[in-house]
């Protein structure tokens, strides 16, 4: 029995001008008279999700900024920041390649460490209210998010193992889209995230369906009983789906949902 819908936004969700395809709205609310829960699982922080389902933001549950902020039944559950000693290590390593090109984030504000011409906009990282620094913000700063571009597409790999070999006792390094390396703490994720939420409610993680098609979806799809990715995913992500399904462009994951409505109807009947 399902119980809980989790799922990933750009490239999952969202159709190819990363927006909401109208029907989501009225599946969420239907599949919630059913007993069935949604949560959004994303790299945008929180009032960003909140915004992109306004219809129904307060009929659903959040897993924000990569895990660091969880919301179920519009109750904060967890909150995490990223420590300023791990942030400087981590600017310092960065600093060391002059192809990466660091971003910090608190619940306001983008805090650019290089010039702005040196970031992609791509997906997600749109940079909100981008603030130019010359170094990290103060320890009063909450930092509850961190990406980091780089130059050329194909550098992805070689600088995500760099950061894993310097910092992995910190850091998790989770290539995200084509130009941008996402970082959590060690212990967060969007796994850890969703973890929170099904504690909240009682809910078996055998009785979620996860939806996602990059490798920050990676740990979330291998801790729900049903991982669904998008035919639209990486290869990675692909090997450890029980099923693959439409891409984003053809709404796969509203496919997905209205097929588990009509089943629960069926029953109903």
């Amino acid at each position: 029995m399902i119980r809980l819908i989790a799922t990933d936004m750009d490239g999952t969700l969202l159709d190819e001008n990363s927006q909401v395809p109208p029907e989501t709205f009225d599946l969420v609310k239907r599949l919630r008279e059913h007993g069935v829960m949604f949560a959004a699982s994303s790299g945008r922080r929180y009032k960003t999700l909140r915004r992109f389902f306004e219809p129904v933001a307060n009929q659903m549950d959040f897993v924000a900024s990569m895990g660091t902020q969880v919301y179920a039944d519009g109750v904060l559950l967890d909150r995490e920041v990223f420590s300023t000693t791990a942030l400087q290590r981590l600017y310092q390593v960065s600093s060391m390649f002059d192809c990466l090109h660091m971003a910090v984030y608190d619940e306001a504000h983008t805090y650019l460490l290089d010039d702005q011409s040196a970031y992609v906009r791509e997906l997600d990282k749109d940079l909100p209210d981008a603030v130019r620094v010359y170094d990290l913000p103060s320890p009063d700063v909450s930092i509850i998010k961190v990406g980091i571009c780089r130059e050329k597409p194909e550098q992805i790999m070689d600088m995500a193992f760099v950061l894993e070999r310097e910092l992995s006792d910190c850091f998790t390094f989770l290539p995200s889209g084509s130009q941008w390396i996402d970082i959590t703490p060690r212990h967060v994720s969007k796994a850890t995230g969703l973890e929170h939420i099904l504690r909240y409610y009682g809910i078996d993680r055998q009785d979620v369906v996860a939806f996602g098609d990059s490798m920050n979806d990676y740990a979330m799809l291998r801790y729900v009983g049903h991982p669904y990715v998008m035919d639209n995913a990486r290869y990675g992500v692909k090997q450890i789906a029980q099923r693959v399904i439409p891409s984003n462009r053809k709404h796969g994951a509203q496919q997905v949902m209205a097929q588990i409505l009509a089943e629960l109807e069926g029953e109903r009947a």
